[in-house]
């Protein structure tokens, strides 16, 4: 069974491409993929695990 998702960009992404990542809420859970690779891997981590990672990276 294939979820049907509404995937997010970052309203600070540009149109020409680069180094995107989308978002989808799936339950309490948020699914992460590349802009550029629709079709690819899907990472799948709690809202806490995104959190510190935001976080982390903002450091």
């Amino acid at each position: 069974m294939e979820l049907e998702l509404t995937w997010r960009k970052s309203s600070r992404s540009g149109s020409s491409g680069g180094s995107c990542v989308e978002l989808a809420q799936v339950k309490d859970r948020v699914a992460i993929r590349d802009s550029k690779d629709p079709h690819g891997p899907v990472l799948v981590v709690s809202r806490a695990v995104l959190r510190d990672a935001i976080r982390a990276v903002d450091e």
